[in-house]
């Protein structure tokens, strides 16, 4: 399956000539609007920057340029930043080269990263695919899965891969709220693989299955293969554990609390492949199929998902409209609950990490966080767009 995605994802967009409005109608779920109309400059091709400073990996701290440096205009992020400020949003970093060229708020503050999560545990689950401990195509039978008011013959056929893709078929009550269980078909009515619908209790479980089959800690394995690695600079271990109802579902979620600085060293272990400053942390070949429209957008469920923008990897939003432009071909992201956000364009060698901390009634939508980045993409200055 892997080779024929990565076929599919070199033909999928043809570039073209770009005038349009911009997220006319993406809709999420976790409560997530329609994204507003936000009208697009007329570009001539969709370029990286021109950078005449070679790629980095931060430190300590990230390397912060002037946006002139890297191909990025001041009154274009002026622009965002006003948009900013109108927003609940309370940090956003943006990174090209390895470098930040735009930030807003303060990237060191600490919050759950809702369902952000999902994305991360993608990547860990492709380090022990990679490493021959975690088999996709093992069935919840085989890892005598099972949950409170018990699993049918044919949703044990279901396996980890389906989990991931969101298409296990299994519509048993989750531990946790956040998704799209109340749109689901009636359980046993879906064979596993044959219907997408964004759900926690698949989610969780691949929770379950990751500690069972590697026989760590979920939160021990992302301190080991990911925050040290990368050098994440305020992951506090002690404050992980998994959560939920364990009267609804046996299997628990597995909430993260990052900071926006450090959510967007995932976003760049990504842009590059899978590579920190050397060391293959995930395979290449993993960050592709995972980032790859393995659910196409007009195969998602329910029906307003359709009318969006994304669909769905091995637990990323992946970008699947041509018509967006040049600039998001291969681009993904992580979405969470209240304004959590990393967006990955490698067209741009681009990554935006976006956080908006719960309390108080602060929400940034999914659509005005696109709306954000858009403005950032749009602020690359007119010399390197025409390039």
């Amino acid at each position: 399956m892997a080779k024929s995605v990565r076929s599919a994802v070199k033909s999928r967009y043809a570039l073209r000539a770009l005038n349009f409005a911009f997220f006319a109608s993406v809709v999420f779920s976790l409560g997530c609007a329609s994204v507003a109309s936000a009208p697009s400059k007329t570009r001539d091709a969709a370029t990286p920057p021109a950078a005449s400073l070679a790629p980095v990996y931060p430190g300590e701290e990230w390397e912060r340029v002037k946006p002139e440096q890297v191909g990025w205009c001041q009154e274009g992020l002026d622009r965002a930043r006003a948009r900013l400020e109108q927003l609940s949003s309370t940090s956003l970093l943006a990174i090209t080269g390895g470098r930040v060229f735009f930030e807003y708020g303060d990237p060191t503050v600490v919050s759950y990263i809702a369902s952000v999560r999902k994305s991360v545990i993608s990547i860990l689950y492709g380090i022990y695919v990679d490493r021959g401990v975690i088999n996709l195509d093992k069935t919840l039978a085989d890892l005598g899965i099972d949950d409170l008011q018990g699993l049918t013959d044919a949703e044990k056929r279901a396996t980890v891969r389906h989990l991931l893709m969101a298409r296990s078929g299994v519509y048993h009550p989750a531990s946790n709220t956040g998704d799209d269980l109340a749109s689901a078909p009636p359980r046993g009515s879906q064979e596993p693989g044959a219907y997408y619908l964004y759900n926690n209790w698949d989610f969780n479980a691949l929770g379950t299955i990751f500690e069972q089959e590697t026989g760590q800690n979920i939160y021990d394995a992302l301190q080991k293969e990911l925050v040290e690695p990368l050098g994440m600079r305020d992951f506090d271990r002690a404050r992980h554990r998994r959560t939920g109802n364990a009267n609804l579902s046996m299997h628990l979620a597995y909430h993260m609390h990052f900071s926006t600085r450090d959510m967007a060293r995932i976003g760049y272990l990504m842009l590059r492949n899978g590579n920190w400053n050397g060391r293959q942390i995930v395979s290449s070949e993993w960050v592709k199929e995972s980032t790859s429209p393995l659910t196409r957008v007009h195969e998602m469920n329910p029906a307003r998902r359709k009318r969006g923008n994304f669909g769905y990897g091995y637990l990323w939003w992946v970008f699947d409209r041509p018509e967006l432009g040049p600039e998001y071909e291969g681009a993904y992201a992580a979405h969470g609950a209240v304004g959590q956000h990393i967006l990955v364009i490698p067209a741009l060698d681009l990554v935006i990490a976006h956080k908006t901390v719960p309390g108080e009634g602060r929400q940034t939508t999914h659509a005005q966080f696109h709306e954000v980045a858009r403005m950032i993409v749009d602020a690359r200055c007119k010399t390197t767009q025409a390039q």
